[in-house]
């Protein structure tokens, strides 16, 4: 059953990353592209293919830490952005646009550079604030942080003028625009480090879906896991949204729907929750092109007006058990 379920979804996987680059506002065949097009040429491997990619590391990233943070904090609700991390990132990445929003730094443009910052100083504050307390107390140190972010990214808004403010809230919706593959190397070693990393983990988060009295009787160090967890899924999400902007509830529904085909054990979860999260953050981002073609919906809309419904069936779900 398990081989089963993460055999279909790598198949779907890979349907996708060879379907998709001919998916899109503008048609373009397979003739066309062996014909050597030169327009053809440019829209597939310099847009298409590129954008794909991303959709496909970000969605399982995105998928992989919401798995984590589910099993760390006990709590099907969990996802990457609990902890405030998207926050602080969302907050550099407004001042970066309203301060030097042209610059460039290190081959990438400074707002990328100061979202990474801002989440790294985000997830920074948590840690120093929960080390060595409860993880409540670490998910309400996230909280907080969250807040005090969104209160300064409209603080930041206020005193910007129309055309900055408008920039501002279009890169909050998160997209998967690029040109080029300069955002995809860039963010895929923070991705796959971060993934393995995780995967190494696995037998600690096993013992810890148990119970943390379980856990500690076994032998995990809760501390040393609850850091070490954070501070990967910090650096993942901090790398990704400097590049896509924030992208919610990808997190929260992919991990759920994984665990209904493979169970609970981690060393099935993470990887099917990596290939999952890519193939569905993908076909989302395929439908987000479609519906308003020739404009193009940003995917983290789409992706919201997907996880807010979800979310609210996980309520009722969890109030009725």
């Amino acid at each position: 059953m398990k081989r089963t379920f993460l055999v279909c979804v790598a198949a779907v996987w890979v349907g996708i990353l060879v379907l998709g680059p001919f998916v899109g506002a503008h048609e373009v065949g397979l003739g066309e592209l062996a014909a050597g097009d030169a327009v053809a040429s440019r829209i597939i491997w310099q847009l298409r293919v590129p954008r794909l990619l991303l959709a496909l590391l970000a969605g399982g990233a995105l998928a992989v830490c919401g798995a984590a943070f589910q099993t760390l904090f006990g709590n099907p609700l969990a996802e990457p952005y609990t902890l405030g991390v998207a926050g602080g990132a969302a907050l550099g990445a407004v001042l970066a646009q309203q301060l030097v929003s042209t610059a460039v730094v290190g081959g990438l443009p400074v707002v990328a550079v100061a979202s990474f910052a801002g989440a790294l100083a985000a997830s920074s504050v948590i840690v120093f604030v929960a080390r060595r307390r409860s993880t409540a107390t670490l998910l309400l140190a996230g909280v907080a942080v969250a807040l005090t972010s969104s209160a300064l990214i409209l603080f930041v808004q206020y005193l910007a003028d129309f055309s900055r403010t408008f920039r501002m809230v279009r890169w909050m919706m998160g997209g998967l625009a690029v040109v080029g593959y300069r955002e995809v190397l860039w963010v895929a070693p923070w991705i796959v480090f971060g993934a393995v990393a995780l995967f190494l983990m696995r037998r600690e988060l096993d013992q810890l879906a148990t119970g943390e009295e379980i856990a500690t009787s076994r032998g995990v160090d809760l501390g040393r896991l609850r850091m070490a967890v954070v501070a990967v899924v910090s650096l993942m999400v901090g790398a990704l949204v400097a590049v896509t902007g924030p992208i919610g509830f990808v997190g929260l529904i992919v991990p759920h729907w994984v665990r209904r085909g493979v169970g609970h054990a981690h060393a099935w979860v993470l990887p099917g929750a990596f290939v999952a999260g890519g193939a569905f953050l993908a076909l989302c981002d395929l439908l987000a092109r479609r519906i308003l073609a020739p404009a193009d919906l940003p995917v983290g809309v789409l992706t919201a007006i997907i996880g807010g419904p979800f979310f609210l069936w996980l309520l009722l779900q969890n109030k009725y058990r």
